[in-house]
């Protein structure tokens, strides 16, 4: 009897962690189709051979300018953006064992947002042009994400005191969140007052959150800071589960609860900065895919956390091409957009939650 039950427990278990491999594979085949799909799509339709032609060297003048210049980076930096969103959001949930933290709750992306506002305004890092699809050009990416990411460290070091000296409830942090990001806005508003209308509008327009301001410098930026970021989360997974167990359990396995929390919620708030530098604050991609993925593969860290990347860059990539397209030839902010799908995603989760479902 024993045994017959033993192979059952085994054989779900296999078929689990099939469904992990399936889910991952599948993120990959959708990301490569909509990759695709984004760069055939736009007021100009371009059709998927003339892609291949393009890619490998052939292809009009105008085809080569608008893949190349244009939708190429801007697909693949939607994709980056998507994936250190998802990647911020489920590390904050895992570090902070509260399953509403993501960059936008706790305040990161509203400090992230004084920072650049400071350098934009007083710091001349920014200029403004008279193009709505351009309204801000951030003339210097490395001195707004150093200060994006100052300021978000200074909201980081203020949760991380919360933790340590009043070990604060889930609910307290997300209030301290929102104190937070609240304050943040606050002192956001108030650089503008000082700025001129035309910075004023340019910020306000800035921070909607859009895509088409990418180019190949900013997909390199997130690509120099991204990978190294999601492979660190990589490698210390089961340091995460270890996490999810409590600090005192952490101890006796000789893992240091605070050198994990520290250095996780660092680079987390390194790769929300310069996402929210380059293209603005987009909500909720932080906060909801992690919840998606982990009611499709279970909470192990070692299968959640690469597949929140992945399923972050893919959630990103496909509302950023809704974006462009639902109303075209009207392009909208992806931040609109992601708002919009991301607050009933989330309540439906919430529903689900409080009827005695899983997060």
């Amino acid at each position: 009897m024993r045994k017959m039950e033993a192979k059952d427990i085994q054989k779900k278990f296999e078929k689990f962690n099939r469904r992990r491999e399936y889910f991952i594979i599948l993120n990959f085949l959708f990301i490569a189709i909509f990759i695709i799909v984004g760069i055939s799509l736009g007021a100009y339709q371009i059709s998927f051979f003339d892609i291949i032609n393009v890619l490998f060297g052939g292809g009009d003048e105008v085809s080569r300018l608008i893949i190349l210049r244009i939708r190429l980076p801007r697909v693949l930096s939607a994709f980056l953006a998507g994936m250190a969103l998802a990647l911020a959001g489920i590390i904050m949930q895992t570090i902070l064992r509260n399953p509403l933290g993501s960059p936008f709750t706790l305040g990161i992306s509203q400090a992230a947002v004084f920072g650049v506002a400071f350098a934009i305004i007083f710091l001349g890092a920014g200029s403004t042009h008279s193009q709505a699809s351009d309204a801000v050009l951030i003339s210097n990416p490395y001195s707004v994400t150093f200060f994006g990411f100052l300021s978000s460290l200074s909201c980081t070091a203020l949760i991380l005191m919360l933790i340590k000296f009043k070990n604060a409830k889930p609910e307290t942090m997300i209030l301290t969140g929102i104190i937070l990001g609240s304050l943040f806005q606050a002192l956001t508003a108030s650089l503008q007052y000082f700025a001129s209308d035309v910075q004023v509008a340019a910020i306000i327009f800035w921070t909607f959150g859009d895509l088409s301001r990418s180019d190949w410098n900013d997909f390199l930026l997130l690509l120099f800071i991204i990978i190294p970021a999601l492979l660190f989360f990589i490698r210390n997974a089961w340091n995460y589960n270890v996490l999810n167990t409590g600090d005192e359990t952490s101890k006796s396995l000789g893992i240091n609860p605070d050198r994990i929390r520290i250095s996780g919620l660092v680079i987390a708030s390194l790769i929300v900065s310069v996402v929210v530098a380059l293209f603005g604050i987009i909500a909720f991609v932080g906060l909801v895919v992690p919840h998606i993925v982990r009611r499709i593969i279970g909470s192990d860290e070692r299968y959640s956390i690469p597949s929140s990347a992945l399923f972050g860059g893919l959630f990103l990539l496909i509302a950023d091409i809704l974006a462009r397209t639902i109303i075209s030839p009207i392009v909208l902010p992806v931040g609109i957009l992601t708002s919009f799908l991301g607050a009933p995603l989330f309540l439906y989760l919430l529903l689900k939650k409080e009827k005695g479902g899983n997060w």
